[in-house]
């Protein structure tokens, strides 16, 4: 079997948890089936990490502007897929208008589905509610994105399945390398024990809950936990957040690092004193699973996904609730018992996810889809 997968849809200046997807689907794949080989549509810029003759990345069309990456992934991918030898192609959240193979869309978003403002969204709400009609087959994330998925549209719910996403445990561990303290003194003047935001500053991660939060936490207490955010700004939700800060008057005890490497990013986790994720939204999170390999404690927005996501293994709170919130930091700061056990249950629940697994489950629906057993 071949099949061919589109990364066109990530911009390489603005990485997502997608490139680590990408790169980590085909490489297990080939672990597990010897026979199967894989097409790979990426900008000419994108650094994947995919050394195999049975894979072949073609770097024919540039996905660094949007007209640019739109007109490929419609209209040309798709033949030149065929053109290869594929079999099928694999897309997130979209069917292309031009499709001459079985298209396998995996839905990792679904804000789109319901908010309809904007030409931007508008376009994007098509092209999802279109995929959902058109696709062979449909692949979610968790059993609660699935739901929604077929409560959005039902007539696709036979097309319609889930796996969960993962970790890369060879780097998000609890053991810290040797010498990663002192780096991230140097880089980031950090030391232990601080709270970590680690997301882009998307308008839905509601940044400015945590903010509202943590300056209820005693200014002693600031003084010795600092909050760390690390991220990008998305429609200027980073300079939205500095300036609530500066409301606030928390300035002093704020960190923004930016966005940073992704080789920064488990040092950050094993040495935070707890992970804060104040989404109103999530498909999966999973940095929430990367926090809880790394054995940080999480506390999150209260809402079913991430229930799940952990099996309970987490503080729940809604954010909306700025006292509560600011309880629930303290008891993740201070309270041993609680940090115990939330360390303990969130690093058994992560060993509960891998890509191996991912690659697996996602390579046999489509070899079912393929058989016409979907």
């Amino acid at each position: 079997m071949k099949l061919a997968l589109t990364t066109l849809c990530e911009r390489t200046d603005r990485k997502t948890g997608l490139t680590t997807f990408f790169s980590e689907l085909v490489r297990h794949s080939l672990g597990q089936d010897k026979e199967l080989e894989w097409i790979v549509f990426a900008d000419p810029s994108a650094k994947l990490d995919l050394p195999n003759d049975r894979v072949r990345v073609v770097r024919w069309f540039s996905g660094r502007r949007l007209a640019l990456r739109l007109a490929a992934d419609h209209l040309l991918v798709g033949p030149a897929a065929k053109l290869l030898g594929a079999s099928a192609l694999l897309t997130v959240g979209f069917v292309p208008l031009v499709k001459p193979l079985p298209t396998v869309m995996h839905m990792i978003v679904l804000t789109h589905l319901r908010q309809r403002n904007g030409a931007r969204s508008r376009y994007r709400h098509w092209m999802m509610a279109r995929g959902l009609r058109k696709a062979e087959l449909i692949i979610a994330n968790s059993g609660w994105t699935r739901s929604q998925i077929a409560a959005f549209d039902p007539s696709c719910e036979s097309r319609l399945t889930f796996t969960y996403e993962a970790p890369q445990h060879q780097l998000f561990h609890p053991g810290s390398e040797a010498g990663e303290l002192e780096r991230l003194r140097t880089e980031f003047g950090l030391g232990p024990g601080f709270l970590l935001w680690a997301s882009n500053f998307y308008p839905y991660k509601q940044a400015e809950l945590l903010l509202r939060a943590y300056a209820r936490l005693d200014s002693d207490l600031r003084a010795r936990v600092p909050l760390v955010m690390v991220g990008a700004s998305w429609d200027g939700g980073l300079e939205t957040a500095m300036a609530e800060t500066n409301a606030l008057g928390i300035t002093k005890d704020v960190r923004f690092l930016g966005w940073v490497e992704d080789a920064w990013l488990p040092g950050l986790f094993r040495h935070a004193a707890a992970f804060c994720l104040a989404s109103r939204e999530e498909t999966f999170g999973r940095c929430v699973v990367e926090a809880m390999a790394c054995g940080t404690v999480c506390i999150l927005n209260d809402i079913p996904v991430l229930r799940e996501v952990t099996d309970g293994n987490a503080l729940f709170v809604d954010f909306r609730d700025t006292e509560a919130t600011a309880k629930a930091l303290r008891v993740a700061l201070l309270d041993p018992a609680s940090r115990h056990r939330l360390i303990a249950g969130g690093r058994a629940r992560a060993e509960q996810f891998s890509f191996a697994g991912l690659a697996a489950k996602r390579i046999a629906a489509i070899h079912s889809m393929l058989n016409g057993e979907i």
